[in-house]
């Protein structure tokens, strides 16, 4: 369809990121000609333009109630939206690559609203399940701030697989010394020791 209306052009150009957006070779409704036309898709609606630069869109798309599928063509990477109906227009268009390719037609299948719907009632079916299941459909937060790990934050807001190994025991008399001297068997001077194992006392004479 033809572009006509100056808030769908106004739409069309603004500043928003695109849902997706790149140069498609657009077959001609009465010419078997390919042309190329830099493509826009925001919402359910796919503008084209003359070129990258241009202001004003030569036409839009409304993908509601289509399929995406592959064609073969003469162009390679080539790919079809259909409409239902005998009346309804075929859009064969073709990418610049398989890459190119792959990523419109996953963003014209989610574009409309009917997929949109349909996302919604899984969600939907999957709380009630959860529901059902006695949890709470949400996860807890977490207590302290999660560390971090690249850059990017890490955490669990699930109860830890072990539970936290016991206390060290105190040392034994004889192997406890004070600073400078030899270490507890296990290594580590902590505040959990008994005052035996930092005092430096030896128990048998007194001292």
């Amino acid at each position: 369809m033809k572009l006509n209306e100056r808030s769908l052009a106004f739409y069309a150009t603004c500043d928003a990121p695109a849902d997706n957006a790149g140069f498609l070779y657009k077959k001609g409704g009465r010419h078997a000609a390919y042309h190329r036309r830099w493509f826009v898709l925001r919402g359910n609606m796919l503008f084209y333009f003359e070129d990258a630069a241009s202001r004003e869109p030569v036409g839009v798309i409304i993908l509601e109630g289509c399929t995406v599928e592959l064609v073969e063509a003469a162009e390679e990477f080539a790919f079809a939206v259909r409409f239902a109906g005998s009346r309804a227009r075929t859009y064969v268009l073709a990418a610049e690559s398989q890459a190119a390719m792959e990523g419109w037609v996953k963003a014209l299948s989610r574009a409309s609203f009917d997929y949109l719907r349909l996302v919604v009632r899984e969600l939907e079916q999957q709380l009630e399940a959860v529901r059902a299941g006695g949890r709470p459909p949400l996860a807890p937060r977490p207590r302290a701030l999660p560390p971090k790990e690249n850059g990017c934050a890490v955490w669990s807001a699930e109860p830890p697989a072990t539970p936290r190994p016991p206390p060290l025991p105190p040392c034994p008399p004889r192997h406890c010394r004070p600073a400078g001297g030899p270490r507890c068997p296990t290594g580590l001077w902590t505040r959990s020791l008994s005052p035996s194992c930092t005092s430096g006392t030896d128990r048998r004479s007194g001292r």
